[in-house]
């Protein structure tokens, strides 16, 4: 039994603008939590 992908999403997955948008997004995403301080085990 397959699943088929919607066309929608689909047409997310293939586009290539929506993927680096979602590429800066993450990695600001990531910065924000390390820059942060992300609870690690060292004393500062």
């Amino acid at each position: 039994m397959t699943r088929r992908i919607s066309k929608y999403k689909r047409f997310t997955m293939m586009n290539p603008i929506i993927q680096f948008f979602k590429f800066i997004y993450l990695s600001i995403k990531v910065l924000v939590v390390v820059a942060g301080g992300h609870g690690g085990t060292r004393d500062a």
